[in-house]
């Protein structure tokens, strides 16, 4: 490995266009960057602004056509990837270089068990086989935090929450405890507690490897917990670069002062709103969902409590915020009462009406008032349909919503709500950024005009400056249109601003509920107090010991 102080990886004057029907669209433009053993670079910036294809051309995963590396060099240690054959990039990447990807459900194969996957990267580099290689696949599920590892290994990515899924990714691509890892969104899908053990084992490995992190992320309290340097980037440029302390609080581009002024601090309270005193519209009582485990032939057959006998009521015109770690119950309490999973028990009244008795002209009523935002937009949207259709077709199903001739209107008048634009109604899933893809969804479900929306994870995905106008905009039609809201979150300053009263859940049950503010200020319950502690702290504020150089 090169001296800690010399580049591993320079990246020079890059240049990237993908090809279009009409021009070529630059994604990448001038960018020049590097990156020294033991150091964490952060790339910031909004979706679309470069960051993802800057990073996933050092991985070789850009393709050409419709990708275009117009210009630039890309050297890791001192090794031209521009010329590396497909052998040498084999070699290279897992073992060298490693990535986390931001969505792990699309990188995860649906029909192999996740401890399979693992253990492909130890076969396909020659690092054992059999049972060695599943007693590493077990070490590293357990170090990156997956309960009952030594079971779970045979479960499929379908078994796990999405934030236990990410934990996953980070253990492949931390198995042969590469030279540089390139981690995008690591943490968007993860709880706060989870996404501070994350970063945490990201510290652990540098310090124990000397191995090189390239960051990209939206969260500016990760950001600062992590970087010694970071770049930020708009339009496809970098715009601003220098030390993680300077850029913080010191930025000189606009467009760095613009992000940093949209973050809402975690000890900043929310602006003081009148309690809703409106009529019950939700009234759950008892819900409970429970799995039955597979056994073995030498073992009995298991129940998973996944929802514990939860009780709760939310008013119209309210937000009940939900907050937990991953495999706490939260998204499960969020598809039951949209009809997507059964309950084992308990019931849910929705102006007054049991939802789990509903069937026919009844439920698609029901389905149409209330409406839901998913963890995983990419998963949730049909790769075959564009947003014009994607975002329409709820006029399709329910004809009284709003006449025909007037969809294409409304189509571009609720993704330019959602902060895109007109032309990107024509355009596919696939064609967008993780952050973009949750901005279509919750299009979407603004579509059927609902009295409730759901959202689970609804602006995890996003971009600091495009989150807070998205919880302006739910806001406001929370004020305009009565909307109620079940929000669904791990980002404890975004639920502090928004909601008005917060459940937080361990191991499927509600531990403490209270009004925000209250909660925030005296956390009663142990588990809630730490799930506040472990709110990120900027690194120039802490005395993190140094990196061991491998």
């Amino acid at each position: 490995m090169n001296a800690p102080d010399k580049p591993i990886l320079r990246i020079d004057k890059l240049t990237v266009d993908f090809l279009s029907e009409g021009d070529p669209v630059r994604a990448v433009d001038d960018v020049s960057f590097d990156v020294c053993p033991g150091e964490t670079l952060v790339i910031l910036g909004e979706s679309g602004s470069g960051k993802s294809v800057s990073t996933g051309t050092v991985m070789g995963l850009i393709d050409c056509p419709p990708g275009d590396i117009v210009s630039g060099s890309l050297v890791f240690d001192g090794t031209d990837l521009s010329r590396l054959d497909d052998e040498g990039r084999r070699e290279l990447n897992g073992r060298r270089i490693a990535m986390i990807f931001q969505d792990p459900l699309a990188y995860l194969n649906p029909v192999y068990t996740v401890g399979r996957q693992i253990a492909e990267v130890f076969e396909s580099h020659g690092e054992g086989e059999g049972g060695a290689v599943r007693d590493k696949v077990v070490r590293l599920l357990e170090r990156v935090g997956i309960p009952e590892a030594d079971e779970r290994i045979d479960y499929y990515p379908h078994q796990f929450s999405g934030g236990q899924r990410q934990r996953v990714m980070i253990a492949m691509a931390i198995a042969l405890k590469p030279d540089i890892l390139i981690a995008d969104e690591p943490t968007t899908a993860l709880d706060v507690s989870v996404q501070a053990q994350i970063l945490e084992l990201l510290r652990d490995l540098q310090r124990e490897t000397g191995m090189a992190l390239i960051m990209i992320t939206h969260d500016l309290e990760v950001a600062a917990a992590m970087a010694d340097r970071i770049i930020v980037m708009n339009g496809g440029k970098v715009v601003e670069s220098g030390k993680a302390e300077d850029v913080f609080t010191n930025p000189s581009h606009a467009y760095t002062r613009r992000l940093m002024s949209a973050v809402p601090h975690a000890d900043a309270p929310k602006a003081p709103r009148n309690a809703a005193q409106g009529e019950v519209l939700l009234q759950v009582a008892h819900l409970s969902k429970h799995y039955k485990l597979g056994s073995g032939p030498f073992s009995p057959k298991r129940e998973f409590r996944a929802v514990d006998d939860v009780s709760f009521t939310l008013r119209r015109g309210e937000t009940v915020g939900i907050v937990g770690e991953s495999g706490s119950g939260k998204s499960s309490i969020a598809r039951m009462l949209l009809r997507l999973n059964e309950p084992t028990s308990g019931a849910a009244l929705f102006a007054g009406e049991d939802i789990f008795e509903l069937k026919g002209k009844a439920l698609d009523g029901f389905r149409r008032r209330v409406q839901m935002v998913f963890q995983d937009p990419f998963g949730s949207m049909n790769p075959r349909m564009n947003v014009r259709s994607i975002i329409s077709e709820p006029w399709a199903i329910h004809r009284d919503i709003l006449p025909r001739e007037r969809w294409n209107e409304r189509v571009v008048e609720l993704l330019e709500l959602v902060g895109l634009k007109a032309e990107h109604a024509a355009r596919h899933p696939h064609q967008f950024s993780g952050g973009q893809r949750q901005r279509i969804a919750i299009a979407r479900a603004l579509a059927s005009e609902p009295e409730l929306i759901v959202c689970d994870e609804a602006v995890s995905a996003l971009d600091v400056s495009i989150q807070m106008q998205v919880i302006e905009l739910l806001a406001d039609l929370r004020q305009r249109l009565g909307l109620s809201y079940v929000f669904i979150t791990h980002d404890l300053p975004i639920v502090r601003q928004f909601a008005d009263r917060i459940l937080v859940m361990q191991r499927g049950r509600i531990v403490e509920e209270g009004e925000t503010e209250a909660l925030f200020v005296s956390p009663q319950h142990e588990y809630t107090q730490a799930l506040l502690r472990a709110v990120p702290q900027p690194k120039w504020l802490r005395s993190d010991p140094a990196p061991i150089a491998g």
